[in-house]
């Protein structure tokens, strides 16, 4: 069990990237970017929620989708995460 009390196992960046279907390079510049950071902290090599190959995969497919750059991804991903907590507040 992970020191935070959560049962979610982390996982490696190269299982986040095998997950997300990128390559581990992408995966580093997201977290440059601030799309997500490490749940391990400074430990290395770097582990991640597993949650964060899904929330790697959205920001993907709206970057080459919508042809953002990095950086309009990751606000785009953090905007549709706004909307949504929005919407859950209102029901």
């Amino acid at each position: 069990m992970p020191a935070d009390g959560t049962t979610e196992e982390l996982v490696e960046l190269a299982v986040i990237a095998r997950q997300a279907g990128v390559r581990v390079t992408l995966v580093r510049r997201y977290v440059e970017f601030g799309l997500f950071e490490p749940a391990s902290g400074t430990s290395q090599p770097p582990l991640f929620a597993p949650s964060v190959a899904s929330r790697l995969a959205k920001a993907e497919r709206l970057r080459r989708d919508l042809d953002l750059n990095y950086a309009g991804a990751v606000l785009a991903c953090e905007l549709l995460d706004r909307i949504r907590e929005l919407e859950d507040r209102t029901r």
